[in-house]
């Protein structure tokens, strides 16, 4: 295995993951109850965060508006407009019995952290394990690594869209939940080729 060219990810078919009827959108309070008691049932889930880009030097971040949870069948968007919704992540990011997998989540931690107060626990960076796994000297990120354990191409066309804006566009959904369950099944690819 090793770090396809932009050549030859563009040559791939596109990932699909799930459909707009597999993702759940976390907008009222029965919402976050279940999403919280579907997904505590969990071993592993796929983990990403999606925030406002800032497109001029010297601006800040105002944190993450949206947290994305995937399972291998399901998505859990929790848009931190709602304190409900940071709650029920909060149950899961903070629960030492999840593993939540995802791609360059260092930078997530920290903004979790300092924006919302939410310090989880139990990660995995995809990003580093393929990285020491194919003895590379760079990170590998969540379109590399589609493309090189799962043989697809990632979609990236939603990640500079305004997440800020409520409420969010069917592409933007796609984007979100699919980001979130690539790196489940990069994960789950990964631990079925090595044992």
């Amino acid at each position: 295995m090793e770090r396809p060219t932009k050549e030859q990810v563009q040559r791939l078919p596109l990932y699909v993951g799930l459909g707009i009827g597999d993702i759940n959108i976390i907008e009222t309070e029965l919402d976050a109850l279940n999403a919280v008691k579907v997904l505590e049932r969990e071993k592993c889930l796929g983990f990403d965060t999606e925030s406002k880009p800032i497109f001029r030097k010297g601006q800040t971040s105002p944190g993450p508006t949206l947290i994305q949870l995937a399972t291998e069948s399901k998505a859990f968007l929790f848009p931190t407009r709602f304190p409900f919704a940071v709650s029920a992540a909060n149950a899961i990011l903070n629960n030492p019995d999840i593993q939540k997998v995802g791609f360059g989540i260092k930078g997530d931690n920290k903004e979790l952290r300092n924006k919302l107060n939410i310090n989880i626990v139990n990660t995995q960076d995809l990003s580093v394990v393929l990285k020491n796994l194919v003895q590379d000297e760079n990170l590998i990120g969540a379109k590399a690594a589609v493309a090189m354990v799962l043989k697809f191409r990632l979609g990236k066309g939603a990640q500079r869209s305004n997440w800020a804006q409520y409420p969010l566009q069917q592409h933007q959904i796609l984007y979100a939940a699919n980001d979130a369950h690539a790196a489940i099944s990069v994960k789950k690819s990964l631990a079925d080729r090595l044992g």
